[in-house]
């Protein structure tokens, strides 16, 4: 089978990379075309754009990144037609990816569009549905509460678990020492204070500067950033002048292991950290402050933001969002995970929430889903 796989930043990257091995292993005949990331480069297949230059967040970067966010738009249709895939899969990215959706239902009819990681409806702009409902023939959900809102609204997903049991259950250096860590990334023996300042150039100039001086309130811990793999080091030093954190690129499951608690901005990194079972502050910058935040609790609606919040379904976690997001208010959420009794609270609630998640390998479960939609249609 041919697929043509569209994934736009980070976290689709290595889902998407670990969907496209599981269908190797079921399918031998497996041909792949992708946007995407490293790790599906690694998987084989033609590469047509990286996500590195597709990640724009924000009515300005987005409106100043206008015409390369169009010609992705067009090279992406291209490949699709020359390509001719047998199947399209989507993960996330729901602004591209619906247009791709669209596109393939009204240029290749018979090709099945799948949608792994559905867009997160339930919180932003519901009125995709309608584009859900009419261009996408399965969606692939890794959240359980998914079920019932799109049961609701009367069309039928499959819950296959969530693929970060699965990355943080096959990561390596699973049962590294920490002196092997320490030494590796030539640092000294103290606890680490983890920055996960997140995957996107504008998350981490927003979030960054503030996690960075909160921190610094705390001399007995050593801070240690997690660098995003499309983001060049010059990016973290320049904000590193005041202070002696250190960045370490490629390992952040190694260094959430290792950690005592962390400091996570809103997104896919959240619930690993939780899986990995770390205390943490989740953390989220935009531009426009009190006002815009009060424009957006117009249309978003539900009361958390974060994965770990969201599947646990109470606010197990704290969110500091928008204004909220302050350096004073970072210390206090850090010295509350200090303290025993909020940390063990933290840490029971992980526990609840990994036997939520279970444990099947999503990436199998999901590849055999579309192979046995792909032969039905056959």
């Amino acid at each position: 089978m041919k697929y043509f796989i569209i994934a736009g930043e980070a976290s689709g990257d290595l889902h998407a990379s670990n969907l496209m091995a599981a269908l190797k292993e079921q399918d031998s005949q497996t041909e792949f075309c992708f946007l995407g990331g490293d790790l599906m480069a690694a998987q084989g297949g033609k590469m047509i754009r990286h996500y590195r230059d597709m990640a724009f967040m924000g009515f300005v970067p987005v409106l100043l990144h206008a015409r390369t966010i169009l010609q992705n738009i067009k090279d992406c249709k291209q490949a699709i037609l020359d390509f001719q895939p047998d199947a399209l899969i989507l993960v996330d990215y729901p602004s591209f990816n619906l247009k791709m959706a669209q596109f393939v239902k009204e240029n290749l009819k018979n090709v099945p569009v799948f949608y792994y990681i559905s867009p997160k409806l339930w919180a932003w702009k519901e009125y995709r549905l309608k584009s859900i409902k009419k261009y996408v023939d399965k969606v692939y959900s890794i959240l359980p509460f998914e079920v019932d809102w799109y049961k609701q609204r009367d069309y039928t997903v499959d819950y296959v678990g969530n693929p970060c049991v699965d990355a943080v259950a096959n990561r390596q250096h699973k049962d590294e020492p920490r002196e092997s860590f320490l030494q590796r990334n030539d640092l000294p023996d103290r606890p680490i204070l983890a920055l996960l300042a997140g995957s996107r150039v504008q998350e981490i100039k927003s979030s960054l500067p503030k996690m960075l001086e909160a921190a610094s309130a705390y001399p007995d811990y050593q801070v240690v950033i997690a660098g995003a793999p499309s983001i060049d080091k010059s990016l973290y030093e320049s904000y590193l002048k005041d202070y002696s954190a250190k960045i370490v690129f490629g390992e952040t499951y190694e260094l959430l292991q290792q950690s005592e608690l962390a400091v996570v901005t809103s997104g896919t990194a959240t619930l690993e950290t939780a899986l990995l079972r770390v205390p943490q502050v989740v953390v989220y910058m935009i531009s426009g402050g009190w006002i815009f935040h009060q424009i957006l609790n117009l249309f978003i609606r539900v009361e958390n933001v974060s994965l770990v919040n969201l599947i646990a379904n109470k606010r197990l976690v704290s969110e500091l969002l928008i204004e909220d997001f302050t350096v004073e208010n970072l210390k206090k959420e850090i010295s509350r995970l200090l303290q025993k009794e909020y940390r063990d609270e933290v840490l029971a609630g992980y526990d609840q929430l990994i036997e939520t998640l279970g444990d099947e390998p999503v990436s199998q479960k999901t590849a055999r889903l579309i192979l046995t939609e792909l032969n039905r249609k056959g």
